[in-house]
């Protein structure tokens, strides 16, 4: 048994799987239900609405419903995407056992133990048909996979099959109106839409299960009295064929498997047992310890089953899919259907070499595990578990026309090819491995350095053992270890094709290592990694049980395609990846591998590749924008991306000042406006600044920008802005920035503050407005403090003045000379010119000498008026009627770069003068006091420098 999943809760009594999702129906003792993703290990949803156990539960094959049925004799129809009830069926008076939904007529059958089998239709919410008979409780119910039957099985101790064909003709053809009226007198005294077909009779106790058999004529069924029956039927009789005898308790359930030969029970003593149905005997008993089994369901479409028990449930399997392959140049070498088969990737033509072994015991998972190819002398090992682990060697005739020898067997858990002619077989008992040729005699033998569970190839001469904790590679002539690396249950090895890198897969993990395993990456996975292999980049392309997915040399991964069911890859060549699927079919998946050789070319630094993916544009999500965001390229980043927020932010962080203001234009926010005005600050880039500043409207910021840039001019025109928008303390300040002690006295008065405006008059010698103050003061004339020196307030003047910082002549960035093809176009759409300069109509930048020249036009209310109508721009420059300025700033320079490269660090200032002054004050000024002292004593002979 291969369990896939188990879950811990109250006592499992019905199951159901889902016929085309990874999910599973469980119904609980203390009447919830549980929906489970089986695949992902995860409880997706659970519903409680039942009063009692609920103790059958049924998926719709098509519809997104499910039906149950309880303890409180109700049956319920849910819809699982609504996460509710749909309705309720009331009718049965007793405890109801199993429910089930028809597989094409919109029926449920349902039994109860008021001994009736009730068939609802439940499109119409009505009862269509109750099957009497049975005189005791009825356990289960269920409709044949095809015909019109329904078998049951009750403890009165028969099974009985029901002939319903009369209620499908009677919902395919609805009668007229005579038609309907014998029908009401059938409905009231017993009607004939379901009949007792047959009545099987040999069980000593009560039965709780039978099922049918999905294409042939049979019914299994478990009874009280321990025992499986089989039973055969045809048109007119049914009779009892075998009885199946090991159970040591009740049989709860029994049924047939859908896709292998054999029949499945549980029982109460605690064990599944798996039977022959063709010899019908024993073939597995697997055991529990503490729980008793409840109910069994069978996948419809999978070789999967499910088996509830007193403390959960368990998902498992019986026999490994995995087809047993192996890759050599253009062929893969494979075993289905009990043949071995090649298949050459380059013709994709698959041809039959010759039928293998059956194994002589009937037991499960006695298929071929592993398979190992020597292609010089085409020969081919093929390693299974049948007698606890053996090997077949087969030697493959080079032509058609050759016969096939007969294999050559031996014991040995794992049996690999090392060299040409040379195999390995691992010895588990001693830990040794013994190297046999191709007539299977021993040549040598050599103990193993680590208690070994499997062997690999790994490059001629060598193994890679396989221990519970870490894998070893063993040089066999040398008895050396070359590498060891600690990996947890490493179940597959996968080698590149230059033998230069291995992927060592195990159950939730890919590990990928260097040929002396030498750790490079790790990626943990939440399902099961299934297989993989190497493409010709150096990618490692790998399976899990529902992606293909794809992992860098640096351990960056990410998916490629979504899988409806599982594949195993064999190889993979440019966008075609090759597989085997569970029924050893090949099969060809085309995959889109542009986004893993974009992300391996930024790794490599191949920016010529990277180049011509982002002009072909065949990338494209967020995905790609995140991974360039964090690798630390977000100038090609902004080269994917048309949501201008996006692009905004991109632009911001790659400096790229151009793309931003066109992104801002659009978004035309006020905290996009703010934020570029940082960056443009941060730039030097006066003129974006102010154009920033004047779309949010921010005065103060912008008087302060025109007074460290030197434009004076501009901070009287912004003093004149705040007195007409009656911002007294921004006219203040602007005052105060001037140095314009007049304009502060004539602010101040007008703020009625007259004691400080007669201070400030007085303080700065201005007579005439200081004795008008006076006057009006009269006797609240503030003293002036006696014997303090004055000083006039005036702003530093500013280091640049009036301009952009100068900027450093630099390289052109990695993607620069492509991108400007590409991407420019779309930032410069009105600009023909080659250098970047903002149109005067664009920013809208205002001159402020004119402004004040021409301030007669400047209406404050009408401003006020439009700004609250939510117009455009920073200062309504309809309303302030100021013509833009001449000479409109450019963004920085030839602002052609899209990406900013760092200019080398230049010398210090510090540097330069110690490097070229002799004068011992400028060392010492720079704080290089020690070339200071030695200069000194140079020129002037000082030897003493104690203060």
């Amino acid at each position: 048994m291969l369990t896939k999943f188990e879950t811990k809760s109250n006592r499992v009594k019905g199951l159901s799987f889902h016929p085309r999702r990874p999910w599973i129906l469980a119904s609980l003792h203390s009447g919830v239900i549980q929906m489970w993703d089986y695949r992902m290990g995860t409880l997706l949803d659970r519903f409680d609405e039942h009063d009692g156990p609920v103790r059958g539960v049924h998926f719709h094959a098509t519809q997104p419903l499910f039906v149950s049925g309880g303890d409180d004799y109700k049956i319920k129809v849910w819809n699982y995407k609504t996460h509710r009830c749909l309705f309720t069926l009331t009718g049965h008076l007793d405890y109801i056992r199993t429910v089930q939904f028809h597989h094409e007529y919109p029926w449920i059958v349902s039994a109860s133990d008021d001994q009736t089998i009730r068939i609802w239709n439940w499109q119409s919410r009505t009862c269509v048909a109750v099957l009497t008979g049975h005189n005791h409780y009825v356990m289960c119910a269920s409709f044949h996979p095809k015909e019109d039957l329904v078998v049951s099985a009750s403890l009165d101790q028969t099974v009985r099959v029901w002939d319903i064909g009369a209620l499908r003709k009677k919902t395919v053809s609805p009668a007229d109106d005579i038609m309907r009226l014998t029908q009401m007198n059938t409905d009231l005294f017993g009607g004939v839409d379901a009949v007792v077909k047959y009545v099987l009779e040999g069980h000593d106790r009560g039965v709780n299960w039978a099922s049918f058999h999905p294409t042939l004529p049979l019914i299994v069924s478990g009874a009280d009295d321990r025992q499986v029956k089989l039973w055969r039927m045809n048109d007119t009789k049914a009779w009892e064929v075998d009885t199946l005898r090991g159970h040591m308790n009740n049989v709860s359930c029994v049924m047939f498997h859908a896709k292998q030969d054999i029949i499945v029970s549980n029982s109460e003593d605690k064990s599944i047992r798996i039977w022959d149905a063709t010899k019908r005997t024993g073939i597995q008993t697997f055991r529990r310890e503490h729980d008793r089994f409840w109910i069994l369901a069978a996948h419809p479409e999978m070789n999967l089953l499910a088996a509830g028990h007193d403390s959960g449930m368990i998902v498992f399997k019986l026999e490994r899919e995995r087809p047993a392959f192996s890759v050599s140049a253009d062929t893969v070498f494979y075993v289905k259907d009990r043949f071995l088969r090649f298949f050459e990737y380059s013709t994709q033509k698959e041809v039959q070499v010759a039928p293998i072994r059956r194994p002589g015991s009937v037991s499960l998972n006695q298929s071929p595990r592993t398979l190992s190819y020597s292609p010089t002398e085409n020969a081919v090992l093929i390693c299974s578990d049948v007698d606890g682990g053996s090997y077949d060697l087969y030697i493959v005739p080079k032509d058609s026309t050759g016969s096939l020898q007969d294999a050559k067997k031996g014991a040995g858990g794992s049996a690999v090819f090392v060299a040409r002619n040379r195999f390995a077989v691992l010895e588990k008992s001693s830990n040794q491995v013994l190297v046999k040729n191709l007539k299977n005699e021993i040549v040598k033998k050599s103990p193993l350095p680590i208690a070994t569970d499997a062997i690999y190839y790994a490059g001629t001469g060598n193994l890679l053992c396989k221990a519970e904790d870490r894998v070893t590679i063993f040089d066999l002539q040398q008895r050396l270890v070359l590498g060891e690396l600690q990996a947890a249950g490493v179940k597959y090895v996968v080698w590149s094709t230059d033998m230069e890198s291995v992927a060592l897969l195990s159950k939730h993990a890919v590990v990928i290592a260097s040929k002396k395993l030498v750790h490079r990456s790790t990626l943990h996975e939440t399902i099961r990694v299934k297989s993989g292999a190497w493409d010709e980049n150096g990618v490692f392309v790998y399976s899990t049980l529902n992606h293909i997915k794809y992992c860098l040399p640096n351990g960056d991964s990410g998916i490629i395609k979504t899988l409806d069911v599982p594949i195993y890859i064999t190889r993979v060549i440019g966008n075609n990846i090759f597989c085997l699927d569970r029924d050893g079919k090949n099969k060809l998946i085309t995959v889109d591998a542009s986004e893993y050789i974009f992300k391996l070319a930024l790794l490599r630094k191949r920016y010529d590749h990277v180049m011509s993916m982002i002009k072909s544009s065949r990338l494209c999500g967020q995905a790609v924008i995140s991974y360039l965001q964090q690798k630390g390229f977000p100038e090609v980043a902004l080269h994917f991306v048309k949501d201008e927020k996006t692009r905004f932010n991109l632009a911001l962080e790659s400096g790229n000042i151009q793309i931003a203001v066109a992104s801002a234009k659009e978004i035309d926010d006020k905290d996009h406006w703010y934020r570029l005005g940082i960056e443009a600050l941060r730039q030097g880039n006066v003129g974006i600044v102010e154009y920033a500043y004047q779309r949010t409207k921010n005065f103060e910021r912008l008087a302060f920008l025109y007074l460290i840039t030197g434009f004076m001019d501009k901070v009287g025109f912004m003093c004149k802005i705040a007195g007409q928008n009656n911002n007294l303390m921004g006219q203040f300040h602007n005052a105060l920035y001037l140095g314009d002690a007049r304009k502060r006295a004539e602010i101040l008065e007008n703020a009625g503050q007259l004691p400080l405006a007669y201070a400030t008059a007085a303080t700065h010698g201005l007579t005439e407005i200081a004795d008008r103050l006076a006057t009006e003061l009269g006797e609240n004339v503030p003293s002036l403090p006696a014997g303090k020196s004055r000083s006039l307030l005036i702003p530093p003047a500013p280091l640049i003045s009036s301009v952009d910082w100068p900027l450093l002549r630099v390289m052109r960035g990695t993607f620069e000379v492509g991108l400007d093809a590409t991407g420019r176009a779309e930032v410069e759409e009105d600009d023909d010119a080659v250098i970047a300069d903002w149109d005067d109509e664009d920013l809208n930048i205002v001159d402020a000498s004119d402004a004040v020249a021409n301030d007669d036009g400047f209406n404050a209310e009408e401003g006020e008026a439009n700004e609250e109508d939510g117009e455009d721009g920073g200062w309504d420059l309809e309303d302030l009627e100021l013509p833009p300025e001449a000479d409109t700033p450019k963004a920085a320079g030839n602002t052609r770069s899209t990406v900013f490269v760092a200019p080398t660090p230049g010398m210090p200032v510090s540097q330069i003068w110690t490097q070229k002054s002799s004068l011992a004050g400028e060392h010492a000024a720079a704080g290089n006091f020690d070339t200071a002292m030695r200069l000194l004593s140079r020129q002037l002979g000082i030897k003493n420098f104690t203060p």
